[in-house]
């Protein structure tokens, strides 16, 4: 009997014993598994880090070279080219260096530097496509930001050298903060961005009360309505705008506080697509969608157009975004890229500005960015109309064969706004968008209509 007791009592042990080590299995897996899955997260993110990075010294090099070409210009057609380039390859720039996960003064110095390149550059051109001759104190103000670009890009190339050795870790500047960029950087070069801070101090006397202005580059984002959200909050809001049924597993890749518009970033990954990511941005002050994209290959187009605008129309109608109008639009492989207005009254509102892109073989959103909107959103007072419709058509070229009228609020090279007639007509075979100031009844702004087989851009 004692035997059999015995016995039991060892085989208790044994059974407990296999109880313990499965137990203890099943722990070692899961911490095995989670440590892969904190090295997947940590390795995506050090690669999303590094592509912004080398894409933000590509473009201020891109910068730093269109600003010397324009310092030797001889020509307005070439100029305009030039300070255009320069305009568009700042606002590049500034789009990846907000994807940085870095907060600092010297880099929100470095973000309102390339912003009044691009403001300063586009009012140039601007200049140079009405045959304007620059002054000597803009040429001088061009020879200035271009001292300025040629110390960003210095200092970019130290950065990058170090990044790509391995002594800088965007993951380590995560954890530490702003203090551990500081002590790192303080010791790339000479010409680090605490050196830069004292430059940029100085280049500040370059703000004229125009494109520079201080008020205008801080001004209020009027679309950006609500409280300030965490990073749980914008998750949720997050999934829900892709669909809680397309996501399979969606991740937080860091804050962007070095912009005049904080965001809690995402990467998402989307029920069968297991080779790409979804990139979205939820604004911290009211939990709005900044941006989301995300890229595949396009089979056969199938989408016209038309069905096209229609998909993207519903698709913002579903979002919260009401009353939206298409108005340009232009392909590339497979995907359309389309701007919608908001439109108030039958007013096409222009700055309240948000751009799609559709897939054109099923119609899926590939992608949003609602910077404009945000920026400008609200309700105008669309009263003070002093000149009447056919007052506004006798200050028209009398070769010009209108096609379509319109009222429309413009955005102006000085971030204002100007209530306007909108008269899209034609010359022999070119395509016009003219606009008649609707208080003052000159002329505000022409643009010409390209129509390509890919869209319809204007310049």
């Amino acid at each position: 009997m004692n035997k059999l007791v015995d016995w039991k009592n060892r085989l208790k042990d044994r059974h407990m014993l296999s109880v313990v080590v499965a137990l203890f299995a099943i722990i070692i897996a899961m911490g095995i598994w989670i440590y892969k899955k904190q090295v997947d997260y940590r390795q995506a993110s050090e690669n999303q880090y590094n592509m912004a990075f080398y894409e933000l010294v590509n473009y201020v090099q891109d910068v730093e070279t269109y600003l010397a070409k324009s310092l030797i210009s001889s020509t307005s057609e070439h100029g305009a080219e030039t300070l255009t380039n320069v305009w568009k390859e700042a606002n590049l720039a500034q789009v990846y260096l907000s994807r940085l996960p870095i907060e600092s003064v010297e880099l929100e110095k470095t973000a309102k530097f390339l912003n009044q390149v691009s403001d300063y550059s586009y009012s140039l051109s601007r200049k140079n496509i009405k045959n304007e001759k620059l002054t000597q104190e803009d040429l001088d103000n061009l020879k200035e930001l271009h001292d300025y670009s040629v110390e960003l890009k210095n200092t970019l190339d130290q950065l990058s050298t170090d990044i790509g050795s391995g002594r800088i870790s965007w993951g380590e500047l995560t954890k530490k903060g702003t203090v551990a960029f500081a002590q790192e950087v303080s010791n790339i070069s000479k010409s680090s961005f605490s050196n830069m801070e004292q430059n940029f101090h100085e280049y500040s006397g370059l703000i004229y009360d125009g494109a520079f202005s201080e008020h205008i580059t801080s001004k209020e984002k009027r679309g950006l309505t609500g409280e300030n959200i965490d990073e749980q909050k914008a998750q949720e809001i997050a999934k829900k705008f892709i669909g809680e049924d397309k996501v399979q597993e969606i991740n937080f890749t860091g804050k962007s506080e070095n912009t005049n518009m904080p965001t809690f970033d995402f990467n998402a990954k989307i029920n069968g697509e297991s080779d790409t990511n979804m990139v979205i941005s939820i604004s911290e002050k009211g939990g709005h969608v900044v941006f989301m994209n995300y890229n595949r290959d396009v089979q056969a187009e199938s989408v016209t157009q038309e069905r096209a605008d229609e998909i993207g129309k519903e698709f913002l109608k579903s979002r919260g975004f009401d009353d939206m109008k298409e108005t340009y639009y232009l392909k590339q492989d497979g995907i359309v890229t389309i701007n919608y207005a908001y439109e108030q009254d039958g007013v096409t509102v222009y700055p309240d500005l948000i751009k799609l892109k559709v897939a054109l073989d099923n119609g899926e959103i590939m992608g949003i960015e609602t910077t404009g909107y945000l920026n400008s959103h609200e309700k105008r007072n669309i009263s003070d109309i002093k000149i009447t419709i056919e007052q506004a058509k006798k200050n028209l070229n009398s070769k010009l064969n209108i096609l379509s009228e319109n009222l429309a609020i413009i955005p102006t090279e000085w971030k204002t706004e100007v209530l306007c007639w909108e008269f899209k007509g034609k010359v022999d075979d070119t395509d016009f968008l003219v606009y008649i100031n609707a208080k003052t009844g000159e002329e505000q702004d022409i643009l010409v209509i390209t129509n390509t087989p890919n869209g319809t851009l204007t310049h």
